[in-house]
């Protein structure tokens, strides 16, 4: 498998997911001040509003678990930077991707809580984004850098959950 000394060094130039999940909830809410889906109430939109709510609280929990185990590997979180060593405990042992999950939880929960359903529609086609321009050149890149290691952490550990 040949790569280029970019890929060895960095998966990434651009910092994509960060711009995914700020376009997508842009996008989310030009959509909704255009053509609302509407929002239901009552308990329904009280049931809504409380999962949104804790799939909100549940990201960010992934999100801060996934940072404290990368600080504590002494890698890095940015996605445009080399890893420096592969993580494989904490809610990596879980998800191979757990910031791109929990961004992904992020956007949806946001779309129950604002009842802005464009953000739900939305989501799995940032999470689509996320998988073609971060994840599958992180892999690469993983995979030039921790070669049997990493394949073995792959093959143990989804890509998502």
């Amino acid at each position: 498998m040949t790569h280029t000394p970019s890929t060895i060094d960095r998966p990434n130039t651009i910092p994509w997911p960060p711009i995914i999940v700020v376009c997508t909830i842009a996008i989310g809410v030009i959509l909704n001040g255009l053509y609302s889906l509407g929002s239901p109430f009552g308990l329904v939109g009280e049931l809504l509003f409380g999962l949104g709510l804790m799939t909100i609280v549940i990201a960010i929990l992934i999100d801060i678990g996934a940072m404290r185990t990368m600080s504590k590997a002494k890698t890095t979180i940015l996605p445009n930077k080399g890893s420096a060593h592969l993580v494989t405990k904490g809610v990596f042992a879980f998800s191979r991707n757990p910031i791109y999950l929990a961004n992904a939880m992020l956007i949806f929960g946001l779309g129950l809580v604002f009842a802005n359903y464009w953000l739900c529609l939305a989501m799995p086609f940032a999470a689509y984004a996320t998988q073609k321009l971060a994840i599958e050149r992180e892999e690469k890149h993983l995979e030039t850098r921790f070669g049997s290691s990493y394949r073995s952490y792959k093959k143990k550990v989804n890509r998502w959950i």
